[in-house]
């Protein structure tokens, strides 16, 4: 009897294991929580005019008086790159926002349509914060997440008075980062360039992410003078570039001082003017945008 008992509750446990790893899938990947919704006036700045001259593969906008925006496109070892160069006085001017307004987990939407409820000019994905639970998480000035990612885990810190930084979480608290002057603060990483020299060796990539990919970074050129920089790949037109031919086209081609990686793969898009401006895939079969938690962009 004691034997033919040990069935059934052999069988609830086992039921009880599968619901509780369902449920840790589901609250990972899927399950939306909202922390916090931001307010219009923290996310975004007055909508601009754009008017804007095209010429080929090169496009030049005057967003306002001290802001400009000029979009090219280039050929890298079998890749497309979208480069957009931004001259802008201020580099406040460079900023961020989450899908729906909304700080929070899993809580997503594509990049075009973040880019239009922000009234945004040019923009890119950012560092999908809200499929991770660490890292830190500064945005516009305002600090969202302090949570650790690890004190290996390199950061891309953007103070307000147009330094860019990268930066290991283990050797400052994201609070410090805020009271010396962070704009931004993103944790996707690796760093890609520091003091004009490539820093990723060959072969480094992120997690299990494929040798060539798709792939999107931020850079400063000089002060004033800062790149967004997307890559198609994962298709016949378009290979795609490992981390290191990144890092090597950002400084030979773009002269870029300082450089760091967002995510990438079928995250990586550019907007421009209401458009997607690049070939997002996340398998090479079809085009179409992935939804990602945050973007970068400008007005």
């Amino acid at each position: 009897m004691k034997k033919q008992r040990r069935f059934p509750l052999f069988a609830c446990y086992a039921a009880l294991a599968v619901a509780l790893s369902t449920y840790v899938v589901l609250d990972t990947f899927v399950i939306q929580k909202t922390y916090a919704v931001v307010s219009a006036g923290e996310t975004r700045q007055a909508s601009q005019t754009h008017p804007s001259t095209s010429a080929d593969n090169d496009q030049e906008v005057q967003t306002n008086s001290s802001t400009k925006v000029n979009l090219t496109t280039h050929t890298y070892n079998g890749t497309t790159v979208y480069v957009a160069d931004i001259y802008a006085d201020d580099v406040t001017s460079l900023l961020s926002a989450f899908a729906n307004d909304s700080y929070g987990r899993n809580v997503s939407a594509a990049t075009s349509e973040i880019a239009s409820s922000n009234a945004a000019l040019l923009a890119i994905n950012g560092d999908c914060y809200g499929m991770r639970n660490e890292g830190y998480v500064v945005r516009n000035g305002v600090l969202y997440r302090a949570e650790s990612a690890g004190s290996d885990q390199e950061d891309l810190v953007i103070y307000r008075n147009g330094t860019f930084k990268i930066i290991r979480e283990g050797d400052v608290s994201a609070q410090e980062l805020v009271d010396a002057g962070a704009w931004q603060v993103f944790s996707f990483g690796p760093g890609l360039v520091e003091n004009g020299a490539v820093t990723v060796e060959p072969g480094e990539e992120v997690g299990r992410a494929k040798a060539s990919n798709p792939r999107t970074a931020i850079g400063k050129v000089a002060d004033g003078h800062y790149v967004f920089v997307v890559s198609d790949g994962r298709t016949d037109e378009s290979e795609g570039l490992a981390l290191s031919e990144l890092a090597t086209f950002m400084t030979t081609e773009l002269g870029v001082e300082c450089a760091y990686n967002l995510d990438g793969g079928g995250s990586s898009t550019m907007v421009f003017e209401d458009g997607v401006v690049n070939k997002p895939t996340s398998n090479g079969n079809s085009i179409k945008e992935r939804e990602v938690t945050d973007i970068v962009y400008i007005n």
